[in-house]
């Protein structure tokens, strides 16, 4: 597996090794060993979460805080998605920074979003399978998030507004600078 670590600390990309032949293609796409080993970090996975959405649709940018914050590793099933992670550290150098990254079943990407990161994605084929594993369990009263828009991140969904569909949960998020930060 090659990974690649993004400007932001932590997050990290991952490309697992394919192979292919006439019959189709396999890879390993989680090994608890090898990942730890990989990234330098410990994480272990409690909880597998996956999402269909159809193209536009717009979810995050969420994340919890406290006790609860999750790491996780995300990739795409089937379709393709533009995958962002915030980092949120107030200490961190790239504090408020964000990077996004293609995420398709074609090129089998994934990113290991740490906890402290606010997450999101916006699909660009027109349905997509999303799989999230995560290092710790959802928890309600933890959750929180940043409105997907907001113009002190100024992120380039790849997508025109009018093509998003969101939430209306996700469109009462609050800006990055009223938001709850680690």
């Amino acid at each position: 597996m090659k990974v690649t670590e993004t400007k932001l600390e932590g997050c990290f990309i991952l490309e697992p090794k394919v192979f292919e032949d006439k019959r189709g293609y396999f890879f390993e796409s989680f090994n608890q060993t090898g990942f730890n080993k990989l990234v330098s970090k410990t994480s272990v996975f409690v909880q597998d979460n996956e999402s269909y959405s159809t193209k536009g649709v717009l979810r995050g940018l969420h994340y919890q805080i406290g006790e609860h914050a999750q790491a996780k590793l995300v990739r795409v099933v089937q379709g393709s998605v533009l995958d962002v992670a915030v980092d949120l550290r107030k200490n961190s150098k790239t504090f408020g920074e964000h990077i996004s990254v293609e995420l398709s079943n074609d090129n089998k990407k994934q990113l290991f979003v740490p906890r402290g990161f606010a997450h999101g994605f916006i699909v660009l084929s027109d349905t997509a399978i999303f799989s999230y594993k995560c290092d710790n369990y959802y928890h309600k009263e933890s959750e929180e998030g940043i409105l997907y828009n907001d113009p002190t991140l100024n992120i380039d969904w790849q997508l025109h507004s009018n093509e998003f569909i969101v939430s209306e949960k996700d469109m009462l998020l609050p800006n990055f600078e009223d938001a709850k930060l680690w």
